[in-house]
């Protein structure tokens, strides 16, 4: 088709085997839209378009992801309020004629339905970061590292120490919005031990957000980089880890000392932490 159509937030332009959805970065724009820049979704990607009355004299031209095929989509299910929805392109009324047109046009090309066995819209890349409430969250394309906070993380976390999971050890994600209660981002082993998981901020393999903390436009693309990792490298690998700054090091023995002191951890525990830490040096 090659035609680009501009709507509030977004223009999209139709080429013969995609459609590419470009962003504003304006003020008044979602921020989970400035994040992501710029998609290109594949037709065969899409399941049906629809166009709908919007709200104070807009339409509304909307794609329909296929079940699967977009990792953003699928590790949000479902929790995206409407206006943060990347799929929507808002339109004055006076361009419904235009957008059903659009509308009629996209249908009668494509050919795929029902949910995908892989996903087929590319992931945000990595490098991606953002900080929960009790931690760090760092993403580099193979590994996620939890890093905790001094004042945010629980006993149990600090106990276990901050955390790296290879891509290659995971099966997925669960994001839960920090947009409603008990917000969280946790990490789905290939292979989970057994009985049921800790609460969000008792695990290690879990971060949780808070007023401020792992915002959508944030934490959602690195569940979705991390997914589409974890889903594309099913074999597993060995890692060596790094070696950490000495002054980390130190700091970290000072945090732990003063939870010793103030009985939260057992002399065993103690001990036993603070050799873990020496060895890293």
């Amino acid at each position: 088709m090659g035609d680009v159509v501009a709507g509030f937030h977004a223009v999209w332009e139709f080429e013969s085997d995609s459609v590419v959805i470009r962003y504003e970065r304006g003020i008044r724009t979602p921020r989970l839209f400035q994040a992501l820049g710029e998609r290109r979704i594949p037709l065969s990607a899409i399941e049906d378009v629809t166009l709908a009355p919007g709200k104070r004299g807009t339409v509304v031209l909307c794609l329909v992801p296929r079940s699967g095929a977009d990792p953003l989509m699928e590790a949000a299910a479902g929790q995206l309020k409407e206006g943060s929805d990347p799929y929507r392109l808002v339109l004055p009324v006076e361009r419904e004629t235009l957008a059903a047109y659009y509308a009629d046009a996209l249908k009668e090309r494509l050919t795929e339905s029902g949910p995908s066995d892989r996903h087929l819209i590319a992931a945000p890349e990595a490098p991606l970061q953002f900080k929960a409430y009790d931690g760090k969250a760092t993403f580099d394309g193979t590994s996620v590292q939890f890093r905790w906070s001094w004042t945010g993380a629980s006993t149990a976390k600090w106990k276990a120490g901050d955390q790296s999971f290879p891509v290659t050890a995971l099966s997925g994600v669960e994001w839960r919005s920090p947009e409603v209660f008990e917000g969280h981002l946790r990490l789905l082993p290939r292979e989970p031990g057994a009985g049921s998981p800790a609460q969000p901020d008792q695990d290690p393999a879990s971060v949780v957000f808070g007023l401020g903390y792992g915002p959508v436009h944030e934490s959602l693309p690195f569940a979705a980089a991390v997914l589409a990792a974890a889903r594309n490298r099913p074999a597993a690998a060995v890692t060596v880890p790094a070696r950490r700054d000495p002054a980390d090091i130190a700091e970290r023995i000072r945090h732990l000392s003063e939870l010793y002191q103030a009985g939260l951890v057992t002399d065993e525990e103690f001990s036993a932490k603070k050799a873990e830490l020496l060895a890293e040096l």
